[in-house]
């Protein structure tokens, strides 16, 4: 496929995720164009189109953590893009490797396993252990009536 191929929204955008090529792991979502698309494939580096500023943007300009790209895929419909980079830092600008760092839940729920671990790669996974042994031997000690693990 070409960029000819793709499918751009009416403001002539299409979604673009963003994906750690080792670790799998989603860093972001952010919009490309034709222009920030073409620079990409062109430099080898992301380039998205930033809404807020109505300007292209070249991740990294300003922090430094720019994403080299391995390759880029466009899903069966045309209308969004995965790109698979090696990030050079973290991928948020609140200094998360990912911008997926926040836990949905019920309002009436507290937080059990948040942040890092919960979109964790392979790499990740002894830490995501010791969370998973941690709240299993809370529950254990605690019993709380709807656990299902005490």
């Amino acid at each position: 496929m070409t960029i000819d191929d793709v499918k751009f929204d009416e403001r002539g955008l299409v979604p673009s995720i963003v994906q750690d090529a080792h670790t799998h792991r989603v860093l972001m979502l952010a919009y490309m164009n034709a222009e920030s698309l073409r620079r990409t494939l062109e430099t080898g580096e992301t380039w998205f189109w930033s809404r807020s500023r109505a300007e292209l943007w070249h991740k990294g300009e300003t922090s430094g953590h720019t994403q080299r790209v391995v390759d880029a895929f466009v899903d069966c419909d045309g209308d969004a893009l995965v790109v698979r980079v090696e990030p050079a830092g973290p991928a948020c600008h609140t200094g998360q490797n990912s911008c997926f760092h926040n836990v949905i839940q019920e309002a009436d729920q507290k937080s059990i396993v948040a942040e890092e671990s919960a979109v964790a790669g392979l790499g990740d996974l002894g830490q995501v252990l010791n969370s998973l042994y941690a709240i299993v031997e809370t529950r254990k000690n605690e019993r709380p009536q709807d656990s299902y693990t005490a």
